[in-house]
């Protein structure tokens, strides 16, 4: 080998490594809040400390809701703010809030896509007083599969025991959620703070619905999980500032999932869905 091809071929593995290295280091977060939580303080009210934070911990792209979307009743404001605010952090992703029981949300839906170039939506059936069999539901499958956008359901923001006693919400009910994405082969889901009952019952045999692992406890509560569960339809989801950040991270250590399959999970099953 002479000189040239020497400089050439070393130049290629370096090239090579760098950009393993770079993609054995993305993260997607797809589930934090930014904004005022109702019911207590917490650290994402300050937007770009919460971005900064993320990023020190090697987070590359988080998908982030607004608190302000559980309760407040003007949708498009809670949505413009949010996109504002996520154009200022490179590394929030803005996940529009719609609610189904408030006049004409399906304009909502539109000005997400359209208007703040969202690729995510974000539901709180619960909070918002609808179920999953309503009409609604069944149309904004259709209309966020035709504009593209992933459609993520909150199946429960905290334990019932530990809610406020005047604003008690139940989980929400999963269980019409197969026959209905059977129907909608173009929509989308991801399940958050699913926990393994939840899932299980009903939704692993679902190829167009994703689940984060925020509300999967245990020891090995990961390992465990994609022994059913399909790795290509699991992603990382934080549920932060909600959890402390860390504690998704050490979900994943304990686990023990490396290589291909951690990179899956980490990043690759999120950009699957971009």
């Amino acid at each position: 080998m002479n000189r040239r091809d020497f400089l050439l071929s070393s130049t290629a593995v370096m090239v090579a490594a760098q950009v393993t290295a770079a993609e054995e280091s993305r993260l997607t977060d797809c589930h934090v809040y930014v904004g005022h939580n109702p019911f207590r303080q917490l650290d994402a009210e300050d937007a770009g400390a919460f971005a900064a934070m993320l990023q020190k911990r090697g987070v590359t792209e988080a998908w982030a809701g607004a608190f302000e979307g559980l309760l407040r009743r003007d949708v498009a404001a809670v949505n413009r703010q949010l996109a504002e605010t996520c154009r200022k952090h490179s590394v929030l992703r803005a996940c529009g809030t719609v609610n189904l029981t408030l006049p004409d949300w399906q304009e909502d839906v539109r000005r997400c896509a359209e208007e703040h170039g969202m690729r995510a939506v974000r539901l709180h059936p619960n909070y918002h007083g609808h179920t999953l069999k309503d009409a609604a539901f069944k149309e904004l499958l259709t209309l966020a599969a035709k504009h593209g956008l992933l459609v993520q359901v909150v199946a429960q923001m905290e334990d019932e025991r530990t809610q406020n006693p005047q604003v008690r919400v139940a989980p929400v009910d999963l269980a019409p959620l197969p026959a209905l994405m059977k129907d909608a082969p173009d929509a989308r889901v991801m399940v958050l703070n699913g926990n393994a009952a939840m899932v299980m019952r009903h939704l692993q045999q679902c190829p167009n619905v994703w689940l984060d692992f925020a509300m999967i406890e245990g020891v090995g509560g990961v390992e465990n999980l994609i022994k059913t569960w399909p790795q290509e339809r699991l992603v990382f989801g934080s549920f932060a500032p909600v959890f402390y950040w860390e504690g998704a991270k050490l979900k994943m250590q304990e686990s023990g999932i490396e290589g291909k399959a951690a990179a899956r999970i980490r990043w690759q099953n999120a950009q699957s869905l971009s």
